[in-house]
């Protein structure tokens, strides 16, 4: 190949096979499970890079499946996400992500900077209980439960949350193992096409694990839970802080 032929087809890694496609990124059926929590403030200041700010010491807890994902299959997710705002504007920052597919996994770090780790998440019914659990290798990490669809959440409520943008903190290394990139990245989710969303009575448990740190931020009480299904498109992002600049 050329140095042209090269930059041509440069996409993503392997760069004759790349992990997954351009977008854009269609989520079909996607189902969330959100257990909103209050956790330790000093423990949030540790993990919540400025400029990014929180008002109060709240996690939300997310199980996510995902059953029909252009390019990326079907797959399920897990990781705590810190409602945030930057300036004015309120979003939330993504603290870690857990998930049991390589295609999202590079996908997700190489263009967003998404904090994606091998683990294996399931989101599943058990008679009258929405069930989330999270696997490090052979250990348990986290248990969320939900009461299934006892109480419609409004869908304005539910629009409003998901028109909130997201954050992340994305970190590339120089062949030298310096920081290439270090950016504060902003993303949104459009074309949302809500399908229902519900309340109810929800728990939520961590294990300590020393590579899959979610119990960090521990769960002191638990706020709201929310169960909803939605069609989305994952949009690609925008830098809003460079750490390298200056």
């Amino acid at each position: 190949m050329t140095p042209d032929e090269v930059r041509r087809r440069a996409f993503a890694m392997p760069l004759t096979s790349p992990a997954y496609p351009p977008g854009p990124y269609r989520f079909v059926n996607r189902e969330f499970l959100i257990i909103t929590y209050r956790t330790d403030p000093e423990a949030l200041r540790r993990v919540v890079p400025g400029p990014l700010e929180f008002d109060e010491p709240l996690v939300k807890y997310e199980f996510i499946r995902m059953p029909d994902s252009t390019g990326f299959g079907d797959y399920t997710e897990s990781g705590q996400v810190i409602p945030v705002r930057l300036g004015s504007q309120k979003g939330g920052y993504v603290h870690a992500m857990f998930l049991d597919d390589e295609s999202p996994i590079a996908g997700g770090r190489e263009l967003w900077g998404f904090p994606k780790k091998l683990a294996k998440p399931v989101l599943r019914v058990e008679q009258d209980t929405l069930v989330g659990t999270l696997d490090y290798g052979s250990v348990r990490i986290a248990t969320g439960t939900m009461g299934y669809k006892h109480r419609a959440v409004p869908m304005d409520k539910l629009q409003a949350s998901m028109a909130e943008p997201g954050f992340l903190l994305k970190v590339i290394p120089h062949v030298d193992g310096t920081p290439r990139i270090c950016e504060l990245v902003r993303y949104f989710m459009t074309d949302v096409v809500l399908k229902g969303g519900w309340s109810g009575p929800a728990a939520l448990s961590f294990t300590p694990h020393a590579m899959a740190p979610v119990a960090d931020l521990p769960v002191l009480e638990v706020v709201s839970a929310t169960h909803l299904v939605a069609d989305l498109t994952l949009a690609l992002g925008e830098v809003v802080h460079d750490y390298l600049a200056g």
